[in-house]
């Protein structure tokens, strides 16, 4: 039987600091935070906002696990879930779901993100019934050298426990009338408390597989729960994506040596830049809306609404039925409205099957490959 090689500590862990490298890069990354929730807030439809950035959340989240897919193929399985492109877009339309539900759950409870949430979204994303690991043999190894990096907690019932005790610790926080998160019994910053958690979860690698993609809805969520965000924005896996040595490096020294400062950093570096990053994605949706609806209500007036619009960019690749839904209008009005559009350039029309959908090109070119 495999031995842990590495004693899971109480939360708070002992001997952690919030150095003052920490509180420097605390307060960077707290102000592009907060620079990234107000500007979000302008956006009509907040929906609009959460379909899309999960989309892309989901897709970078999904290829530090190697599971890789082109925005084309992502959005098409969103389109026609009943037919995905790919496994690989499949599985991250899987992950979208996931966080999604994560949210709708955490409103539902006033916040509250418990194991029982955590355990459906793994139920979700991996299409099982099962939960935490039961069996013992889990060891995570590296995949150039198959060398041993890390062997998890074996026994089911100390996972259990472990569980048990981050759910407390994630739900300590003092949230405040205004909703903003304050210090909780361990009196720490709560992007630290973040990486401590997301630490935590991926040691204790509660699950036989998915506990990457989860530990990052994970982040994402806490920042919603502690009100940091109204809404699950944060494309934070894209900054992971692109220093992953960095990621495994930082989150095994934290293990070998003790020492949490580096990975504080790293991952507050992480908040900071990403919040960057999704502030100026937000501010060219918001042109990009903005041009959409003056070409609409100069060119397309008869059949111009607000509810139209939002629908065009909720819906990178929608379809007769999306609009013929949220829009409340016959198949045959939808339809017309759709290929007007099409026909004066705002979108291109496309065939799949016995199925027409319709690409706003300028919207998915945001996101960075394009689209077929």
């Amino acid at each position: 039987m495999l031995t842990p090689s590495y004693t899971i500590p109480a939360l708070p862990p002992p001997g952690l600091e919030e150095t003052p490298a920490v509180l420097r890069a605390l307060a960077q990354a707290h102000r592009h935070l907060a620079e990234l929730k107000g500007r979000a807030a302008s956006i009509p439809n907040q929906g609009i906002l959460i379909d899309t950035l999960a989309m892309q959340e989901a897709k970078a989240s999904s290829e530090i696990e190697n599971i890789v897919t082109t925005q084309d193929e992502l959005f098409q399985a969103r389109a026609f879930p009943e037919n995905p492109s790919s496994p690989a877009a499949k599985e991250v339309a899987l992950y979208a779901d996931a966080l999604r539900h994560g949210f709708s759950e955490q409103h539902r409870l006033d916040g509250l993100l418990t194991n029982t949430m955590i355990i459906t979204m793994f139920q979700m994303l991996k299409r099982t019934d099962s939960g935490f690991r039961a069996t013992p043999g889990t060891a995570l190894k590296n995949d150039q050298t198959g060398a041993m990096v890390y062997i998890p907690p074996q026994d089911a019932n100390a996972i259990v426990a472990h569980m048990n005790a981050l759910e407390i610790f994630i739900n300590d926080d003092a949230i405040g009338e205004d909703g903003i998160g304050g210090r909780g019994h361990s009196d720490l910053d709560p992007l630290v408390k973040m990486a401590i958690i997301h630490h935590q979860f991926e040691s204790i690698h509660p699950f036989p597989d998915g506990n990457g993609r989860l530990g990052r809805i994970i982040n994402v969520l806490y920042l919603t729960r502690t009100g940091l965000l109204d809404i699950p924005i944060l494309y934070l896996s894209r900054f992971i994506t692109s220093r992953k040595a960095d990621y495994y490096r930082l989150l095994q020294s934290v293990r070998d040596t003790g020492d949490w400062e580096p990975w504080l950093l790293y991952m507050l570096r992480g908040v900071a830049e990403t919040a960057q990053e999704t502030l100026r994605l937000i501010e060219a949706i918001h042109g990009l809306m903005a041009g959409f609806k003056q070409r609409l209500r100069a060119d397309h007036a008869r059949i111009y609404s607000q509810d139209l619009l939002n629908n065009l960019f909720r819906h990178p690749y929608t379809r007769i039925d999306y609009v013929q839904t949220e829009l409340t209008v016959s198949r045959p009005t939808a339809t017309k409205y759709l290929d007007e559009l099409a026909e004066g350039g705002l979108l291109t029309k496309h065939r799949i099957g016995r199925n027409n959908y319709y690409i706003n090109h300028q919207l998915v070119a945001l996101f960075g490959d394009g689209a077929a």
